[in-house]
C-alpha cells in the first residue's frame, strides 16, 4: 500500500470512530435541517398571502368580478347653468363602469375638473352601489383680456365662447395683478358714479399703466401713479370740460398736473346738403 493511499485509511478510520463513538456532528451539519424548514415555511406563507392578497387586488382594480359589485346610480349635485347633466355623466361613465371597489374618485375628479366652467368637485363613494358628484361652476363677473374670464372668486379661467359674452364688464392686466385690477375697476366706479362716464373695462398695461374704457368707446389714460386721483380730479372738472362742447370725448390723458389732453370726435353732419 502507498503512503498516500495508507493515510486516507487513517482519516477514515478516525470518521468512522467519531461517528460510531457519538462524536457531535459539525455546526453547518446541524443547520441545514433548520434552514430547509424555514425555508418550506416561506414559501407556504408567501403562496397563502398571494390567495389572499391577489384577488382583493383584482377586485378593487376591475380585473374582475365588476358585474358583481357595479355602480348603479350616479347622483349629481350642481346647479347646472354652462354645464349640462349629460357633460357630467358622459365623463363618469368610463370610470364607473369597472365597478363600485375600483372607482378612482381622484381621477374622477380630475377629469371633471377639466370640463369648462368647473370651479370646484366633490367626489364619494356610498355603499352599496352610489357615486356622489359634487359640482360647482364658474360664476363670470368680466372678460379678461380677449380670451379668458374672471370668476367671482378672483379665479381666471377660460371656456368657449368667452369673447362671445355680452354685458360683461372688460378687465385685463398681468396675471399677478388681478386684485389690484379688481380693486381699480370698483373705485373707477365710485368715482365716475353720477357723471356722464359710464366706465366698462379697466385695463393695467404691462408698463403698470391705468387705462378706463368708456360706454362710448372713449379711454381715460390715468398712468402708472396716483390714477385714482388724477380720475377724481378729472371727474370734478368735467362739467366745466363739457360745457358748451357738441363733440364726444374720444381720449383724455390725465397724467398732466395743471389739465387734461383731450381728443374729440369729429361732430358727424347729419343734415347733408341735397
Amino acid at each position: 500500500m502507498s503512503p498516500r493511499s495508507h493515510a486516507r485509511q487513517r482519516v477514515l478510520d478516525r470518521a468512522e470512530v467519531a461517528r460510531r463513538s457519538g462524536a457531535p456532528a459539525s455546526a453547518a451539519t446541524q443547520a441545514e435541517p433548520r434552514i430547509a424548514g424555514w425555508l418550506v415555511q416561506a414559501v407556504a406563507w408567501t403562496l397563502a398571502l398571494a390567495l389572499v392578497v391577489l384577488p382583493l387586488v383584482g377586485l378593487l382594480n376591475g380585473w374582475f368580478a365588476s358585474e358583481r359589485w357595479p355602480v348603479r346610480a350616479i347622483t349629481i349635485n350642481a346647479r347646472f347653468e354652462r354645464i349640462s347633466a349629460e357633460q357630467v355623466q358622459a365623463t363618469v361613465a368610463p370610470h364607473a363602469s369597472k365597478g363600485f371597489f375600483a372607482l378612482r374618485l381622484d381621477e374622477i375628479g380630475t377629469a371633471l375638473a377639466g370640463l369648462p366652467w368647473v370651479e370646484r368637485v366633490e367626489v364619494r363613494k356610498r355603499w352599496p352601489d352610489t357615486l356622489e358628484v359634487t359640482l360647482h361652476e364658474h360664476r363670470a363677473i368680466a372678460r379678461w383680456g380677449t380670451d379668458r374670464l374672471l370668476s367671482d372668486h378672483g379665479v381666471l379661467f377660460a371656456a368657449p365662447g368667452a369673447d362671445a359674452l355680452q354685458g360683461l364688464p372688460l378687465r385685463d392686466g398681468p396675471d399677478s395683478r388681478v386684485p389690484e385690477v379688481v380693486q381699480a375697476w370698483s373705485d373707477a366706479r365710485r368715482v365716475l358714479a353720477g357723471t356722464p362716464l359710464v366706465p366698462v373695462g379697466v385695463r393695467l398695461t404691462a408698463r403698470g399703466s391705468w387705462r378706463i374704457r368708456l360706454a362710448d368707446g372713449a379711454d381715460l389714460v390715468l398712468g402708472r401713479e396716483h390714477a385714482m386721483e388724477r380720475l377724481a380730479r378729472f371727474a370734478r372738472a368735467l362739467p366745466s370740460v363739457l360745457a358748451g362742447e357738441t363733440r364726444a370725448l374720444a381720449r383724455a390723458d390725465l397724467r398732466y398736473t395743471n389739465g387734461f389732453a383731450l381728443t374729440w370726435r369729429e361732430a358727424t353732419n347729419t343734415n347733408p346738403e341735397a
